[in-house]
């Protein structure tokens, strides 16, 4: 059955790689990012992938009040949406924002207040239908506050846990909700980084993302190493822990 799928955040590498492979399954899309070039350039390349439909809309993801009227014309466009990826986020500097709340604010706005924005009238939506996918990219900083990134793993943090209530909401409407935990991607947004063994490339997250979506999982560590990693982190006594340069 061809899906109907709104992507925001579609310019972010990993959005793109993951539409590639829905494109490919001849899939109906509506591509949301800040860049109406960038979306134009995209839109095209999936086309030729072999998407029944491409759509898209430039917004910028901090302007919450045009958030219900994008997804009214998202559902307008593919004639409903049973299929949604939020893969939209900021890795902001986590010394500014220790120094500046303002800066700490829009951390926390785009990288948890816009989704759950943008997922309160989406949840309504698919609950009405009685089925459909939810999937939202959080992140494994969000499992555990750590002195290098606080900011940006208390917003995924938080993210995590209203995906796990919604989640638990919108089971017996027969809708998942993937909550999507990468750990560290080569891409634009983390080009200053040193790289090394555990780093992943976008593609080998979107496979993880597709294979999730499609086999509704309720949350996945990507790649599934992470999980390990994690599970030790989280595990680790706070005495220790707080000694620790991470």
């Amino acid at each position: 059955m061809m899906r109907k799928m709104l992507i925001i955040g579609a310019t972010s590498e990993i959005a793109q790689a993951t539409a590639k492979l829905f494109a490919e399954q001849h899939d109906a899309l509506f591509l949301v990012g800040r860049n109406a070039d960038k979306l134009e350039a995209i839109a095209a390349d999936l086309k030729v992938r072999g998407a029944h439909q491409v759509d898209y809309m430039a917004l910028d993801l901090n302007e919450f009040d045009q958030h219900l009227s994008m997804i009214e014309q998202a559902d307008q466009r593919l004639e409903g949406i049973d299929t949604v990826l939020v893969a939209h986020g900021t890795l902001d500097d986590q010394k500014a924002c220790e120094q500046d709340y303002a800066k700490t604010e829009q951390a926390l706005r785009t990288n948890f207040l816009s989704v759950v924005s943008l997922l309160t009238p989406i949840a309504n939506r698919l609950e009405k239908q009685h089925y459909g996918c939810i999937a939202v990219i959080s992140s494994v900083a969000g499992d555990r506050g750590r002195q290098s990134n606080y900011i940006y793993g208390t917003a995924k943090g938080a993210l995590t846990l209203f995906l796990q209530g919604l989640r638990n909401r919108l089971h017996s409407a027969n809708v998942c909700v993937l909550t999507i935990k990468p750990g560290f991607v080569d891409t634009p947004m983390t080009a200053s980084f040193k790289k090394g063994a555990l780093w992943a490339k976008p593609e080998t997250i979107a496979y993880g993302i597709y294979r999730a979506i499609k086999k509704r999982k309720n949350s996945v560590y990507l790649p599934w190493f992470w999980w390990q990693i994690m599970m030790i982190i989280r595990l680790m006594p706070e005495a220790i822990f707080k000694r620790m340069k991470l």
